[in-house]
């Protein structure tokens, strides 16, 4: 597996417009993009610190992944996401090098990314996500004008 950077770090917040103040207020960061994924019944938050961004995830309902990961954990780091190059050739040559999967194919997640969870047994504990940026190389695909 080649992984490129570290693409964002997922944190589970029970309020998303609590902890947006927070983050803006407090840390001096700036929200650039709020985005409901419907099909993961979660409502994300983005913020950037240099290359890294944070994504701060809110469930949109009381049996989504974000919710029962609050009920069972409490809020906090919910996942650790890297960006890729190939995420369907990668998934298949983690799954022949016995690494479990959350997701077989690549789905879409927030900003137009395509995502794949592998499972935390395989990665001491971790959820880990795999993003990869289907637009041309070289373009930004967050809109933080960072370009």
């Amino acid at each position: 597996m080649k992984l490129e950077h570290i693409e964002h770090l997922g944190i589970a917040v029970s309020n998303l417009d609590e902890a947006i103040k927070f983050y803006e207020e407090k840390l001096g960061l700036k929200c650039y993009a709020i985005e409901e994924v419907a099909e993961q019944k979660v409502r994300t938050a983005f913020f950037k610190v240099g290359q890294t961004k944070i994504e701060l995830l809110e469930s949109t309902a009381p049996d989504g992944p974000i919710a029962k990961f609050i009920e069972k954990k409490g809020q906090g780091i919910q996942h650790v996401a890297f960006a890729v190059k190939g995420l369907a050739e990668q998934l298949k040559a983690a799954e022949e090098d016995g690494v479990m999967l959350i997701d077989k194919a690549p789905r879409k997640g927030a900003e137009g990314l395509n995502i794949a969870f592998l499972h935390p047994k395989s990665t001491f504990g971790v959820l880990t996500e795999l993003c990869e940026n289907p637009a041309a190389e070289g373009s930004c695909c967050c809109k933080c004008d960072c370009e």
